[in-house]
């Protein structure tokens, strides 16, 4: 699978831009096949570029900023960080919030 999910990201980078929210959507998954196999330090920089492309692109305020949010969240919880996790957590809670409102 990662061969793919590596090839999609380059697709999509090389068409649309490094910048382009369909970028992060292919980061955030090749983070999740790398975290689902053990591979924490090559899942953290893809969750976080993908946090960080998400933001700027659409906003704090976006659904998809809060699933980075979490997504990077969950990865600390299994590296057993959670120091680093609550902060994520709580941001993902108060963007889920203002969107429901």
């Amino acid at each position: 699978a990662e061969p793919l999910y590596q090839e999609a990201l380059r697709i999509k980078k090389k068409k649309l831009g490094t910048e382009h929210p369909d970028v992060a959507t292919s980061l955030n998954n090749l983070a999740i096949l790398y975290k689902t196999e053990g591979k924490y330090s090559e899942a953290e920089p893809l969750y976080q570029e993908a946090l960080r492309i998400r933001k700027k692109q659409l906003g704090a305020d976006h659904p998809d900023v809060a699933q980075s949010l979490n997504n990077l969240a969950f990865l600390y919880e299994a590296q057993g960080k959670p120091a680093e996790a609550v902060p994520l957590r709580e941001e993902a809670s108060r963007v889920n919030q203002r969107q429901s409102v």
